[in-house]
């Protein structure tokens, strides 16, 4: 018996020293934010009058979301309205039908999405300043 908790003891020890273990939970969400976001796809809205569909997507593990945020060089103020439409359920917009207010920052268009669930993102112009806006998702 004492030499088995020797042995143990040993054992974390030396797990200790070479750094192995379980990541703080601020760690994993950083690495889980970094590798969703990684995977990011590039795409350019140009104006028009009425909302314009890109995909259709399939998520993955990667992001838990489907999320965007504009990446654009365009004069500040520029917003895009966004929406989820999940293509094998319906053909309209998650959320009863509405669209969100998208910028630089990182926000979500559809939260709590399965992997494996197919969709396409209808985009629209906040007003006539959003132009030619290059725009970034995530899912």
């Amino acid at each position: 018996m004492t030499r088995n908790k020797a042995f143990a003891s040993a054992l974390c020890t030396a797990a200790a020293l070479l750094g192995v273990g379980v990541a703080p939970a601020s760690a994993q969400s950083s690495a889980t934010a970094t590798s969703c976001y990684g995977g990011a796809k590039t795409l350019t809205y140009h104006y028009s009058t009425s909302p314009v569909s890109y995909g259709t997507y399939t998520t993955s593990s990667r992001c838990n979301d489907i999320n965007m945020r504009l990446v654009t060089d365009s004069p500040a103020g520029v917003f895009l309205y966004a929406c989820v439409v999940f293509v094998d359920h319906t053909s309209k917009c998650n959320n009863d039908d509405t669209y969100s207010l998208h910028g630089t920052e990182w926000a979500t268009v559809a939260t709590d999405v399965k992997d494996g669930t197919r969709f396409v993102l209808r985009v629209g112009p906040y007003d006539t300043d959003a132009q030619n806006v290059t725009f970034q998702i995530a899912y």
